[in-house]
């Protein structure tokens, strides 16, 4: 079991739950050190006065806050521990609300929140139920590395689940990012349409991280003088300024996706779409107007 990464209690009104913060995810990245390349040792980080140059120790570094370039604010631990943290050992439920309302770009990191000890049996149990039985989860305040973070408590396989939450404020808007207005051809959303059918899935667990699966036989391979396993060139990307056929590559994406999936033979063939001819008379026969109407457009933007 992994060790406890924070210890307090939950706030559920006038309830009180001891509990533990243990990480829910694991983090499987491949890390590699610094090495000078003459003779492999260790290249390491030196702190150094940007002033004076010289070296210092940890006890000779403390916390400032840059005003501006040159300008920077002391800012001592002293003072930071005596800055109102009313949450600082308590996760306190504020409310209870809807998990569709919660937008997905608003969670953070997951942890579990454990029972801590056999005082926090029955509590815990009861929030877990209340939880379950209302179909709601809440919204909790909570101290984390020194600020207050805004956390969602909901309940995963019999345990309570703490995701840590953006501020509000945090959140940038993608208004300035979204594409104007084009124009889409029904056939092209019905054929797009179809490709998220083709590729739905009800288990995500057979994905895998086939870059560090290919990392690791690189390291084993080197670490034990083998032959070094050949580079996949499966993976190669599209040239992003290379004009796209784009129901060309929809007919392509599922017909792929369909044989991907053993469906091969007749059940792998793609709808013809519909005749060309019939979609140009309709279009010559209103291409005045829409023509009008697209300056009216232009215009008025």
């Amino acid at each position: 079991m992994p060790h406890a990464l924070w210890s307090g209690a939950i706030s559920f009104g006038l309830v009180t739950i001891p509990t533990k913060i243990i990480s829910a995810t694991e983090d499987h990245s491949i890390r590699f050190r610094q090495v000078h390349l003459a003779d492999m040792g260790r290249v390491r980080t030196r702190k150094e006065c940007s002033i004076d140059g010289e070296t210092v120790t940890q006890d000779e570094i403390g916390k400032g806050y840059e005003l501006s370039k040159d300008d920077l604010v002391p800012i001592t631990d002293e003072e930071l521990d005596a800055m109102p943290l009313p949450t600082a050992k308590a996760i306190e439920i504020v409310a209870f609300i809807e998990a569709d309302s919660i937008d997905p770009v608003r969670i953070g990191d997951s942890y579990y929140l454990g029972a801590d000890g056999d005082v926090a049996k029955k509590p815990y149990t009861l929030l877990r139920k209340a939880l379950e039985r209302s179909d709601k989860v809440a919204v909790a305040k909570f101290a984390w590395h020194g600020r207050e973070r805004l956390g969602l408590l909901r309940v995963r396989e019999g345990a309570i689940v703490l995701h840590s939450m953006h501020w509000p404020d945090e959140i940038r808007s993608p208004e300035s990012l979204a594409p104007k207005a084009v124009e889409l051809d029904d056939d092209e959303i019905e054929r797009a349409v179809q490709l998220t059918e083709t590729m739905a899935t009800d288990d995500i667990t057979q994905f895998r991280d086939r870059y560090r699966d290919a990392l690791e036989e690189l390291i084993e391979a080197k670490a034990e003088d083998k032959v070094l396993p050949e580079p996949d060139e499966g993976g190669q990307q599209q040239d992003s300024g290379k004009v796209m056929d784009l129901m060309a590559a929809l007919n392509a994406s599922v017909k792929a996706a369909k044989e991907g999936r053993g469906e091969a033979g007749a059940d792998a063939t793609v709808h013809e779409m519909k005749p060309r001819k019939k979609a140009a008379k309709k279009t010559a026969a209103r291409k005045g107007p829409a023509k009008k109407t697209a300056a009216k457009k232009r215009n008025a933007s």
